[in-house]
């Protein structure tokens, strides 16, 4: 490949700088560079490695000396093939186990749904890893001044370290336009390096391609029964300064005596849509490295930093700094539950957007349960979307730090999954409309699966739409509500063709249905009404009234879903004083005192039903039920109780679980969350903690500070967004707001409020506002 001369300069200035960058081990350079992880060792074990990502393609990257890996992602390459798994038996079924739930026979009716109406498989379709880019560097001899970082700023994993009496660099970055991953291999000695791609899928081979090129291909395996018909590509190039390359019969490409090389590597599977299947990966992979032939390392790192900047510097936030943050990250999370690290929070809360953006870009699909990155064909959950929770939370940041692009790939999703849930609805309950269970895959199936006692809650496409409606109110695009409205109006009119009168109390109920996952102690899971349910409806109902209001369209249905919205059964304080989960006051009977669900505080948070101030004893019960459940949970349970703490305006009680958050016991070393194992949603969770201590936004009010914790007195937020598209930069001093400034994009009302005090204002689209502490005296 010829390069230009400017490429040629980018190049030889990027290398320069990067060997000119190697520290001596003892170096600090967290003060120094605090949106960057950073290590004095390589990664032992993959909760260690450092993840990159443009959207669609993903890297774990371990930072070896003698031998580098790098555990290798393509967004839909999962498990299966496209497949409608609902039920024929679950139609006919369905009345007896109504009738069951009604009279109290929870056993019975969850044998004889866990016979008749779960799906067929009864599990979905995994997420699975294409495998590994393994780089083998004989003779490297034994490393010193090693270090080994993340810069969440550039996108850029960088290993540096000196053997032998030179100085070695290996730098790798994710490009969104150029839909590959790019690693830079250089040494101020000769490189020798063997290059090897590697998979556990079915059917592989690996093959030269080329003087410099290897390309794997393979085919997915089956899983539950149901045969694999995805196939996928990873094509490898190589550019070699200086030296030969050769190909050797185990597969590998070998190259001696280099003074750089450059790999290029691209991924593809046959995945066009969720029902098509039809793609051409080979051809696929040999386009994109086409594309690339005429550009070097420097110009697709450049190109790759100035795209991720573009979302990631929209953002900044000041918590405060402490000596701890000169620690590398590992110890700084080992030491956090003990020591004083406000900048840890920070840090945090940054490698959340990093990981959101390098995970959900408009193209690809949404983050899963592991957002990207998963090295298993068999993970845990199957690294699905668990939409009774997991999902949302994912994108519970997304709007306020200004990432609503991110949410494309979630709302592309909703698109399909109305497609394939219109299908469940009207084959397994006769209902007009479409539905989603507690779970989805690549193939976006909707019917319920994991046993009735998990997967028989028909809300979680409802729940979907709140966040459909979310980015609308965020960005108030009216041309985006009107390509959404239908999916809005066929989730709720599958809820006003299901629900079911309540014999006993004459409200209207979700049945069959349940408490996600948390058995009730009366004869399994499975119910009628629960208040997760009931919460999420009026939410669904109200947001889709809005936006028919908003569009001028179909006053009919609206004053159908008015009266469903009126009849839903309403909220309960349980005898414990506590919310109630259920309809009955089972609460106390449940054997999961501590659950990690807390679904039926949905009404506190994400929604906001329920509030300090305007119900006050609604909100003293959330209260309760949370002392009740207690603070420390598994990862993305511990992070919703920040969030929900943020809402009762308890700054100080939230602080303290975010510190256990961050801690060794719910943090990896990588940073990613414990669930354990990893999950990414308490990645994303902890975020949307912090934002919640530091603004809330809900219709045209604005809360400034409404839970800021003691621990930072002093720090800053800019960029932040509020619904009705208005930017929030936040600065306080001494635990007291010093000025928020509002640059408002749209004209109107809005209620600014600082504690008990509120201040009206009339935003002009383009004028910034300024408030200080004497605003609200």
């Amino acid at each position: 490949m010829s390069l230009s001369r400017r490429d040629t300069m980018m190049a030889m200035a990027a290398g320069t700088a990067a060997l000119a960058a190697a520290r001596p081990a003892d170096a600090a350079p967290g003060a120094q560079h605090p949106l960057t992880l950073w290590y004095r060792q390589p990664a032992a074990t993959w909760t260690e490695a450092l993840p990159i990502g443009n959207g669609r393609l993903g890297a774990m990257v371990f930072g070896g000396v003698a031998r580098e890996r790098l555990q290798l992602n393509e967004g839909t390459l999962w498990a299966g093939q496209p497949y409608d798994p609902v039920n024929p038996e679950a139609k006919a079924n369905l009345p007896q186990v109504r009738e069951l739930i009604f009279a109290g026979r929870i056993a019975e009716a969850e044998a004889l749904a866990n016979k008749t109406l779960m799906a067929k498989p009864l599990a979905q379709m995994p997420y699975q890893t294409l495998g590994d880019l393994i780089l083998d560097f004989p003779d490297v001899g034994q490393a010193a001044a090693y270090h080994r970082e993340l810069d969440l700023d550039s996108a850029m994993a960088t290993t540096r370290f000196t053997a032998g009496g030179a100085a070695h660099v290996r730098q790798v970055v994710a490009s969104p336009a150029d839909n590959l991953i790019a690693v830079r291999l250089s040494s101020t000695g000769g490189l020798d390096v063997d290059i090897s791609l590697r998979s556990s899928q079915s059917g592989v081979q690996v093959a030269a391609d080329g003087a410099t090129s290897l390309l794997l291909t393979g085919r997915n395996g089956a899983s539950k029964g149901m045969e694999g018909k995805l196939r996928f590509a990873a094509r490898l190039t190589a550019r070699v300064e200086g030296g030969s390359a050769t190909h050797g019969a185990d597969g590998r490409l070998s190259i001696r005596g280099a003074k750089s090389v450059t790999l290029f590597l691209a991924m593809a599977t046959s995945f066009r849509r969720f029902d098509d299947v039809g793609g051409d990966p080979v051809a696929g992979t040999a386009a994109t490295l086409g594309r690339a032939q005429d550009r070097s390392f420097a110009t697709i790192a450049a190109d790759a930093a100035a795209a991720h900047r573009r979302l990631f510097r929209r953002v900044s936030l000041d918590l405060g700094t402490s000596p701890a943050a000169q620690l590398p990250t590992d110890q700084r999370i080992a030491a956090s539950q003990t020591s004083d690290d406000p900048a840890l929070a920070a840090l945090y809360f940054h490698y959340a957007r990093y990981l959101l953006i390098c995970s959900s870009r408009p193209g690809g699909q949404p983050a899963n349960l592991q957002g990207l990155w998963n090295d298993s064909l068999n993970p845990p959950w199957g690294s699905k979307y668990t939409i009774n929770i997991n999902t949302e939370m994912n994108y519970w940041p997304a709007e306020p730090v200004a990432l609503g692009e991110c949410v494309e790939p979630l709302v592309e999703m909703v698109r399909e999954l109305a497609v394939t849930g219109a299908r469940t609805a009207r084959t397994m309950y006769g209902a007009r409309g479409w539905v989603a269970h507690h779970n989805t895959d690549l193939w976006r199936a909707t019917a319920p699966i994991d046993g009735a006692q998990f997967g028989l809650w028909p809300t979680g496409g409802a729940w979907l739409c709140i966040h459909l409606w979310d980015h609308y109110d965020y960005g108030r695009d009216r041309a985006y509500l009107a390509s959404i409205y239908p999916l809005l109006t066929g989730a709720a009119r599958f809820f006003l063709d299901t629900l079911q009168r309540d014999p006993a109390t004459g409200f209207l109920v979700t049945n069959p249905s349940m408490s996600p996952e948390n058995p009730h102690g009366h004869g399994g899971t499975v119910c009628a009404g629960p208040t997760m349910d009931m919460a999420i409806l009026r939410d669904l109902f109200s947001r889709t009234m809005e936006a028919a209001k908003i569009l001028g369209q179909d006053a009919a249905l609206v004053s159908e879903m008015q009266a469903a919205h009126d009849g839903l059964a309403p909220y309960r304080i349980g005898r414990q004083g506590q919310l109630q989960e259920w309809q009955q006051d089972w609460d106390a009977d449940a054997p999961e005192q501590n659950h990690r669900h807390v679904s039926h505080l949905y009404g506190l948070h994400p929604s906001r039903q329920i509030t300090p101030d305007g119900t006050p004893a609604l909100a003293a019960a959330a209260r309760r039920t949370l002392e009740i459940r207690g603070d420390r949970a598994t990862g993305w349970a511990t992070a919703w109780r920040i969030n929900l703490w943020a809402r009762l305006r308890e700054g100080d009680h939230a602080h303290e679980i975010l510190r256990f958050l961050l801690g060794s016991e719910r943090t990896y070393p990588n940073m990613f969350d414990a669930h354990p194992p990893f999950q990414i949603d308490g990645n994303f969770g902890g975020a949307a903690g912090i934002v919640e201590m530091l603004m809330g936004s809900h219709g045209d009010v604005i809360d400034l500070l409404p839970a800021l914790p003691a621990a930072w007195p002093t720090g800053g937020v800019t960029g932040l967004r509020a619904r009705g598209r208005c930017g929030i930069d936040l600065h306080w001093r001494d635990g007291r707001l010093d000025r928020a400034i509002m640059r408002p994009e749209l004209s109107g009302h809005r209620t600014i409020r600082l504690g008990t005090k509120s201040r009206p204002l009339t935003f002009k689209a383009g004028l910034p506002v300024t408030l200080t502490l004497k605003d609200f005296a």
